[in-house]
């Protein structure tokens, strides 16, 4: 039998490691992460960075500023795969002042340096996480930084695949909703078997997403775009260019297609399926009486005067929503703001008492061990899972990307052969 090459990963951005766990979740003999980089700007303790240590001890970790990172680096530790969630920005680019240098990215905009990172490693795959917002930004120019994304991918000859998932469509207990982007390398077999089907069997049948989350065979309400020609100016494209790109899609030299999926939805994780057993929840975790009136008001509908900088008195109305979260539902999507009290911070209410829900039942929420983020205050403890992505997901991913591999291999021995 075809032994199976282990697969280099790079990690950027890497938090407190949902990508990796996922990873070797998936398959800890086939996914070897070599280098990781992860830094919080402005923060004197590096509490994801000490988590990510912690838990996986090998490897070589980068605690620095990727920016500052020399394009060496990345040539020594050159990947198969790339991983990383980064942040939505504004991802427009300009001429240089010569007008010969090419473009110049935005300075500190994070997808540079994932374009950097491909420019010096050529990685077969790349894997990377987003909120859904990405696909509309700018709102005064929707879809134009995803846009140059994918200008981005093409110029480095990559197929890209994109896709809207909720986690608790597939089973999980958080309802999550992230953009995952998957992008291969031109002429691997993969390329090969794709480019005999049509861009709509890739999107609703037979793609990197469609197989592991199937979808309906039909867009909702029939939001599908056809295919069209994808500037190869990125500088146009941010002078000019608008789109609207739905929740999945392909792009393939230059042309895609997008629709809008629905997804053949399993049943979700309840709440109360992930919940400590109460005797193991801590006394500080229940809310007070004076807590208790707090989220009253900040759950219940309101309206009030408010007065803006310039003087205008206006009205601030709000909506109200249940006092506390049901348990027999996947929970809500949990914030960075977690630890603190605000009207998105998850309540329970269990044998007539309200409390808020523990860190470690947070990192049951995205997936995570129990325990994972142990060692940091409760206050970052939640941050970080505010921040974290569901493990379960790229745990899925990554078995799809161990079978795509797969074929990579058998056509490598029989080359061999030959």
């Amino acid at each position: 039998m075809t032994q199976q090459k282990k697969l280099r990963v790079m990690e950027l951005f890497a938090g407190v490691g949902g990508f990796r766990l996922g990873l070797e979740k998936a398959n800890k003999d086939l996914f070897d992460v070599t280098w990781a980089n992860q830094w919080e700007p402005s923060r004197k303790v590096q509490h994801a960075f000490e988590c990510y240590i912690r838990n996986f001890p090998n490897g070589t970790h980068s605690n620095e500023d990727i920016s500052e990172v020399p394009d060496e680096v990345f040539q020594d530790y050159a990947s198969d795969l790339v991983v990383g969630g980064f942040p939505c920005q504004d991802y427009s680019v300009a001429r240089s002042l010569s007008g010969e240098q090419g473009i110049q990215g935005k300075k500190g905009v994070l997808f540079w340096e994932i374009e950097r990172v491909l420019r010096n490693t050529h990685p077969k795959y790349v894997l990377l996480e987003n909120v859904d917002r990405l696909l509309k930004s700018p709102s005064k120019q929707r879809g134009r930084d995803f846009a140059v994304m994918l200008a981005t991918f093409n110029h480095l000859d990559y197929v890209v695949e994109w896709r809207v998932i909720n986690a608790a469509d597939y089973g999980h207990a958080q309802r999550r909703r992230r953009v995952f982007i998957f992008a291969y390398k031109k002429d691997i077999v993969f390329d090969k078997e794709q480019r005999e089907l049509s861009m709509e069997d890739i999107v609703f049948k037979k793609g990197f997403f469609a197989k592991p989350f199937p979808v309906k065979e039909e867009p909702y309400q029939g939001r599908v775009s056809e295919i069209e020609d994808l500037p190869n100016d990125r500088v146009f494209i941010t002078d000019n260019y608008s789109y609207g790109f739905h929740t999945a899609g392909v792009m393939r030299d230059g042309k895609f297609y997008t629709a809008h999926t629905e997804p053949v939805a399993i049943d979700p994780t309840p709440l109360r399926d992930i919940l400590l057993d109460e005797a193991e929840v801590d006394d500080k975790y229940y809310l007070s009486e004076e807590e208790e009136k707090k989220f009253e008001y900040l759950r219940g509908a309101k309206k009030v005067e408010r007065t803006s900088a310039s003087g205008h008195k206006y009205f601030f109305s709000e909506g109200g929503m249940s006092p506390t979260d049901s348990l027999d539902l996947p929970g809500r999507t949990m914030l960075t703001s977690e630890g603190t009290k605000n009207r998105s911070t998850h309540i329970v209410e269990v044998n007539g008492r309200k409390r808020y829900l523990t860190p470690i039942e947070c990192e049951r929420l995205n997936g995570f061990n129990d325990n994972w983020t142990e060692g940091m205050p409760d206050r970052m403890r939640y941050f970080c899972m505010g921040n974290a992505l569901v493990v379960n997901l790229i745990e899925t991913m990554g078995r799809r990307i161990e079978e795509i591999d797969k074929a990579n291999t058998l056509e490598a021995v029989q080359l061999e052969l030959l």
